[in-house]
């Protein structure tokens, strides 16, 4: 199982980004997938999650209104689109899945087959 990160980048106070979640040694019809992000000097945190059984979604209130998740099965990806981002959301973003089909919030603990990480800046 893997699963691979992009489309990090740097961008200004409001500006967008989507990040993807490329899955690879199995399908995304059998898990849910979370995105986390970590600042540094911080502890890794959960931000979003998507059901595989019925596309439904979870958000964080730090990035309710902005962000939105979304899969396609056929890409077997995931994508995080971010809009009006903030300098505090300059973090490394990660993407991992829960053994479950129903996202059941985004506790680190749930989830495992971390990716790599894609960088994600946000700066005047």
């Amino acid at each position: 199982l893997q699963l691979v990160e992009s489309g990090g980048g740097s961008v200004h106070p409001g500006g967008s980004l989507r990040l993807s979640c490329t899955i690879s040694g199995f399908t995304l019809d059998y898990y849910a997938i979370g995105w986390f992000r970590q600042a540094p000097g911080k502890e890794r945190e959960g931000i979003s999650c998507i059901s595989s059984s019925d596309g439904s979604t979870y958000y964080v209130d730090s990035v309710k209104g902005r962000f939105t998740l979304s899969r396609d099965n056929a890409k077997n990806t995931v994508y995080l689109q971010m809009s009006s981002l903030k300098p505090e959301d300059t973090a490394v973003y990660y993407c991992a899945i829960d053994s479950l089909l129903r996202c059941r919030g985004v506790e680190v603990t749930f989830f495992s087959n971390w990716g790599q990480g894609t960088q994600v800046t946000v700066s005047s």
